[in-house]
């Protein structure tokens, strides 16, 4: 068997999906998910990481080729200098179906812990994708779905046939904003978070905003989505400020407003779906904010704060529940038909925890993940042009 040789053909901007803006760097391509005015206003070091993570972000290219390599530099967040890293899995899908896999390591890193947020950037290696047997003789629409936990700039592509921007075959432009359940935290591969199980289910092309850690209604992350092209908006708000116990009832009920009048602006017939949170035991009725259980060696997440807190006016994923509710129904008697709200116990509740509890007590394992892409994509998207129902 003849193998044919690679050439090296450009990454065009049109090519990367799921971006908000793309960065010309020195040496390639940088997708970013928030634009650089946003990018300077963010107010800590693990949102910086987590920000520039590539959740939701591929390569769309047509071609016929056999073999397809590219090659990145990655930057992952560790808690230290050296302990090595597990390899990073990136993914080609056809259709909804994947159709190679390919490992390598990041070669840089962004060191952060809780206890020591330096955030400082160990800069180290690039590496090379590699996928082969991925031709059938006609050209495809194919897309590389890049690591979500990594930072990836892309440096170059090689293929063994001509590679060009993938077309566009119609879908709803799906942008989605949430934490790191929706980040896609403690999922096995980016085609493994639910947004995308979602989206590929659904056949919708998705636009990710979810930064771990960040689901916290900063007024520049409604400014990105109201200045970013989308069909369908989700927002999927909660836990983030109860486990960082940033806010109480005074100040969410306003700051909620704030955020869709502020999208509103750029959407103002868009369909916007607020989904509350699913289930989480520790934060249910307790107020957070959420802590490692000190009892423990292994990650397990705890409430800080106790029912009774909630008296007070601090938030637990009940009170949470109930405002949302009630701030889309009165928005919606106020004329914003375009507004729907979604439970998200409808999507992973406390039945569902007793069969597949949360591996850390706090983010869905691979299993969960999956669940909840599925149901999303059958509850929500599947709906669509149609103004989602009501659960």
């Amino acid at each position: 068997m003849t193998t044919k040789p690679l050439r090296p053909f450009a990454i065009e901007p049109s090519m990367i999906r799921g971006a908000v803006e793309i960065e010309r760097t020195p040496r390639g391509l940088t997708p970013h998910r928030l634009p650089r005015w946003a990018r300077r206003q963010i107010p800590d070091r693990f949102m910086v990481q987590t920000s520039a993570e590539s959740a939701g972000v591929r390569l769309s290219v047509r071609t016929a080729a056999e073999t397809i390599e590219v090659d990145v530099q990655a930057r992952r967040i560790a808690d230290d200098a050296d302990t090595p890293f597990p390899p990073s899995v990136y993914e080609i899908t056809s259709g909804a179906t994947v159709v190679a896999s390919a490992k390598a390591v990041a070669g840089s890193r962004f060191v952060f812990t809780f206890e020591r947020p330096s955030g400082d950037i160990v800069a180290g290696p690039d590496a090379t994708v590699r996928f082969e047997g991925l031709g059938t003789g006609a050209e495809r629409d194919l897309e590389l779905w890049l690591p979500y936990h990594d930072h990836v700039e892309l440096l170059g592509l090689r293929a063994d046939a001509p590679v060009s921007p993938a077309h566009h075959n119609g879908g709803v432009w799906w942008l989605h904003h949430g934490s790191s359940i929706s980040h896609g935290y403690r999922a096995a591969t980016t085609t493994g978070t639910w947004p995308v199980v979602a989206a590929l289910r659904a056949g919708a092309r998705l636009t990710n905003l979810s930064f771990s850690g960040n689901a916290m209604l900063d007024p520049f992350t409604a400014r990105t989505i109201r200045d970013t092209p989308a069909d369908l908006i989700t927002l999927k708000v909660g836990v983030n400020l109860v486990s960082g116990d940033v806010m109480r009832v005074r100040g969410f009920r306003p700051a909620v407003d704030g955020f869709l009048d502020t999208i509103r602006d750029g959407h103002p017939d868009t369909p916007i779906v607020f989904v509350s949170p699913i289930w989480c035991e520790p934060v249910e009725s307790s107020a957070g904010p959420t802590i490692q259980d000190p009892t423990r060696d292994e990650e397990w997440s705890v409430a800080a704060g106790t029912e009774a807190d909630t008296d007070d006016g601090k938030l637990s994923l009940r009170v949470i529940r109930a405002e949302l509710a009630s701030i889309v129904e009165r928005r919606r008697g106020d004329g914003d038909r375009y507004l729907r709200y979604l439970d998200g116990l409808s999507l992973y509740g406390e039945r569902d925890a007793a069969a597949m509890p949360l591996p850390d007590n706090l983010h869905p394992g691979p299993d969960v993940q999956r669940l909840i892409g599925e149901r999303f994509a059958d509850r929500v998207l599947a709906a669509y042009p149609d103004p989602p129902p009501n659960p």
